[in-house]
C-alpha cells in the first residue's frame, strides 16, 4: 500500500465538496460532519460501561468517543511526522493523519445500539433464536448472517455511507476516513473463505453496504489476501489503539471512581504501569483529593501509552503496508506492561462489566431492545403487505407506522420491497435509540413498568 493513494478527499456519489475552504481541510470536514450528525448526538445517551449511570461523572459513548478522538489524533501526528520524512510525503500533512484518525475515533461507536454489547445480542438473537427466526427462509444467506450477528461497526458504516436513502441525508465522508473506520474489513458471510485473521473475526458492512465497501477499499488500492479479503487501512490500528487505550484505562478509573475497585488497588496498578520518568511524586503526593490522584495517574498512563503505541507502529509500518501485520498494537508493549494492562481487564470485567447492578440493566435492555424490534417489523411488514388498506386491517401496526421516522421506510415513502432491506432498516431504527428513550418508548407501547 501507498501511503499517498492512501489519502483520498473522494466522496461516495459527491461531486463536489465545501472542503476547498480556506478555513478547513477537506478531512477537517469530515470531523465537523460528525460532530455535527445527530446520530452522534444521540451517544450522549449510550452505554459505556454503566448503563444508566446515576453519577454524573461516569462516561457515556460520547464521552468515550470524544477521549478516544483525542487520543487517536496525538497518535497519528506522532507516527505522521515520522512517516512524511521517511517517504518524502509532499501532498499529505501531519494535520492530515491527525484528523483522519480522530473523525474515524470520534466515530467508532456510532454504530452500537442502545445499553451497549448487550443490545448487539438482543438484535442478533431476535434473529438466531427468537420470533425472527421466521424470516429465514425468505432471506439468502449472505443477507441473513447479518441479522443473526448484528454488528454495530457494520451499522455504523451504514450510518456514515447511507448513499441511497434520499430521506437520511448523508454524512459523507471521504474514502480515507471511511477506511480507517473500518476495524474488520470483511462482510459477516464467511462461506468458502477463511477468516482465521483477528482483523476478519467480525465483519465491518452489511451486504446492503458491500457496493459502496468495494469502492472505497478498491479506489484506496488497499492490498486483499489470497482469499480475496481486504487488509485494513493502515491507520485504522491506530483507530484500534486509541479505543483500546481508553476504554482499558478510563473504564478502570471509572471503576475506581464509583468504587467498585478498591482505591489503593487501582492506583497501584496504575502506578505500576509507569516508568519512572512518567511519573511526578511529588506532584501526585501533593494532590488532596483521592480521585483526583487517579485522575492524574490515567493522564500520565494515558500519554505513556500513546509513546509506545507510536513506536509499535513505526517499527511494524512495512508489515502493515504489505497487509502482513495481524495484532493489535497494544499487544506488542513489552510483557510486564501487557500483564498489568491485562490485569486491568480481568479486574474491568469481573468487577465492573459483570457488576450486579450493571447485569441487570443490560438484562431490561435485552428485553426492551427484542420487544421493539418484533413490534416494528411486524408494522413494516405488514404496511409493505397491506399497503392503504393498513388503517383498516391492522390499527396497531398504523399506529406505529405513523410514529416510525419516514427515513426508516423506503425513498417513496413505503417499505423496500426485498424483506432484508425492510428488517435492516428497523434495526438501524431500533440501533439509533438512546439508552432512555428505548426504554421509554418500550413503557409507553407496552405497558409495562421497568
Amino acid at each position: 500500500m501507498d501511503w499517498e493513494r492512501l489519502f483520498s478527499s473522494d466522496r461516495l456519489e459527491e461531486t463536489k465538496t465545501d472542503s476547498a475552504s480556506k478555513t478547513r481541510t477537506t478531512f477537517e470536514v469530515d470531523f465537523d460532519r460528525v460532530v455535527f450528525s445527530s446520530a452522534f448526538r444521540r451517544l450522549q445517551d449510550k452505554t459505556q460501561v454503566i448503563p444508566l449511570p446515576e453519577s454524573d461523572f461516569v462516561h457515556t459513548r460520547l464521552t468515550h468517543s470524544l477521549e478516544t478522538s483525542c487520543v487517536g489524533r496525538s497518535l497519528a501526528k506522532k507516527i505522521g511526522t515520522e512517516i512524511i520524512n521517511r517517504h518524502k510525503l509532499n501532498s499529505v500533512s501531519v494535520e492530515d493523519f491527525g484528523s483522519v484518525v480522530a473523525t474515524a475515533c470520534l466515530a467508532h461507536d456510532i454504530g452500537n445500539p442502545p445499553f451497549g454489547h448487550s443490545g448487539e445480542s438482543a438484535i442478533s438473537n431476535y434473529f438466531k433464536k427468537g420470533p425472527g427466526l421466521r424470516f429465514k427462509d425468505s432471506i439468502a444467506p449472505e443477507k441473513w448472517t447479518d441479522l443473526i450477528n448484528f454488528e454495530g461497526n457494520a451499522n455504523g458504516f451504514r450510518i456514515l455511507t447511507n448513499r441511497h436513502n434520499i430521506l437520511k441525508g448523508n454524512i459523507s465522508l471521504t474514502y480515507s476516513t471511511l477506511a480507517t473506520f473500518t476495524k474488520y474489513p470483511c462482510a459477516s458471510f464467511k462461506e468458502g473463505k477463511q477468516h482465521y485473521s483477528r482483523i476478519h473475526k467480525k465483519y465491518g458492512y452489511f451486504y446492503a453496504e458491500k457496493e459502496s465497501f468495494d469502492e472505497v477499499f478498491s479506489s484506496l488500492d488497499i492490498s486483499q489476501n489470497k482469499d480475496g479479503l481486504y487488509s485494513r487501512h493502515p491507520l485504522a490500528y491506530l483507530v484500534e489503539a486509541a479505543d483500546d487505550i481508553c476504554y482499558r484505562i478510563i473504564d478502570f478509573e471509572d471503576g475506581i471512581r464509583i468504587g467498585l475497585i478498591p482505591f489503593e488497588e487501582g492506583r497501584d496498578i496504575l502506578r505500576s504501569i509507569l516508568p519512572e520518568e512518567y511519573f511526578n511524586k511529588a506532584k501526585f503526593e501533593n494532590i488532596r483529593d483521592r480521585k483526583e490522584q487517579i485522575g492524574y495517574l490515567r493522564s500520565k498512563v494515558i500519554t505513556y501509552l500513546v509513546e509506545e503505541s507510536a513506536k509499535i507502529f513505526l517499527d511494524s509500518e512495512k508489515d502493515i503496508l504489505n497487509g502482513n501485520y495481524d495484532k493489535a498494537i497494544l499487544d506488542e508493549l513489552k510483557k510486564d506492561r501487557k500483564d498489568v494492562l491485562n490485569t486491568i481487564e480481568r479486574l474491568s470485567v469481573s468487577k465492573i462489566y459483570n457488576s450486579r447492578d450493571v447485569v441487570m440493566i443490560e438484562i431490561s435492555g435485552f428485553n426492551v431492545v427484542e420487544k421493539l424490534l418484533d413490534m416494528f417489523i411486524i408494522a413494516v411488514n405488514n404496511y409493505h403487505d397491506l399497503r392503504d388498506k393498513l388503517r383498516k386491517e391492522d390499527v396497531l401496526s398504523d399506529k406505529l407506522i405513523d410514529i416510525l421516522p419516514k427515513q426508516f421506510l423506503g425513498n417513496d415513502g413505503y417499505p423496500e420491497e426485498d424483506i432484508y432491506s425492510r428488517i435492516l432498516q428497523i434495526c438501524e431504527f431500533i440501533a439509533g435509540m438512546t439508552d432512555t428513550y428505548a426504554i421509554s418508548l418500550f413503557k409507553r407501547l407496552s405497558g409495562y413498568s421497568l
